[in-house]
């Protein structure tokens, strides 16, 4: 009796060896407010939409209590509360075509003078290191891109407020804020092709914690005393940043990905920017609520 044969196993698809892969990257990722700029974002184009007629003088003494608490970083929970809902109910229904006017009018009047000019140098670093630069911030996205796009920033990881009609509902759609900003970095890392343990991250608050926690190389930006007791803690370095330059003397080439993205820069542009306005008393009240007992 003769033996059949065997059938001759189907070749499948070539297996892809692991070394034929890109090789994972490094990055930079930067907060913005009080890091990049040395204010926050509400408070450099304050004027600039008070002139343009979106917000009062009331509404400005309204909101000058969120943005001191943001700045000094002694806000409670009950007076974030108040305030936050305070500013949301003054920016809902705010008419996005005047906003991006506002903002794309007035971005280098807002913008150019509280640029860090440490955080500049930086991003240069980086860049010549061959590394992408991300900004992540708690603002909204059609206001951080455009100040991504002045430094010469990458990605962007930013809150997205909803928009009904033309006008801002108040409600918000994402809001990149601390644990969410570190899950958004993992998933961006993993589109990107980034390597997050040889990334670097920079920020002065410590409600980033879990941004710092997720790169390898952690800094600390102008820390006060609860950041500055954490990163000792931690073993995460310290860096000071203090000089003011105007960008548009050292301006390079914006490399900024979809600055507008797909639905057009003038319906789009500052989709979410009155999350800005917000984000200070959003923060803290955020920040309370989620924290340890």
């Amino acid at each position: 009796m003769t033996d059949t044969p065997a059938a001759p196993d189907t070749p499948g698809p070539p297996a892809t060896p692991d070394d034929a892969r890109p090789p994972l990257r490094p990055a930079a990722f930067f907060d913005l407010d009080k890091t990049v700029i040395a204010t926050s974002a509400a408070t450099a184009f304050a004027r600039p939409f008070l002139v343009g007629g979106l917000l009062s003088r009331r509404a400005m003494v309204r909101s000058a209590g969120a943005q001191i608490a943001f700045l000094l970083g002694s806000a409670t929970e009950g007076r974030t509360e108040r305030v936050r809902a305070q500013l949301s109910a003054m920016v809902t229904g705010w008419d996005v075509e005047r906003v991006s006017a506002i903002v794309a009018e007035s971005l280098h009047e807002a913008i150019d003078a509280v640029l860090y000019a440490e955080a500049l140098d930086l991003v240069a670093e980086h860049h010549a290191a061959g590394h992408d630069v991300v900004v992540v911030s708690a603002s909204s996205d059609e206001l951080v891109r455009p100040i991504a796009g002045l430094i010469g920033a990458d990605e962007v990881i930013s809150s997205r407020m909803a928009v009904a009609d033309g006008r801002y509902t108040g409600e918000i759609a994402f809001y990149a804020y601390g644990e969410a900003k570190a899950e958004a970095m993992r998933d961006l890392a993993r589109r990107r092709g980034y390597d997050l343990a040889a990334s670097s991250a920079y920020t002065d608050s410590a409600t980033d914690a879990p941004m710092l926690a997720a790169v390898g190389h952690p800094f600390v930006v102008n820390p006060d005393r609860a950041l500055r007791r954490m990163a000792a803690e931690r073993g995460w370095s310290t860096v000071t940043f203090r000089r003011q330059v105007l960008v548009r003397a050292r301006r390079r080439p914006v490399r900024l990905r979809q600055l507008t993205g797909a639905a057009g820069p003038r319906a789009e542009l500052a989709a979410a920017v009155a999350l800005a306005l917000v984000v200070g008393a959003l923060a803290g009240a955020w920040w309370f609520r989620r924290r340890p007992a």
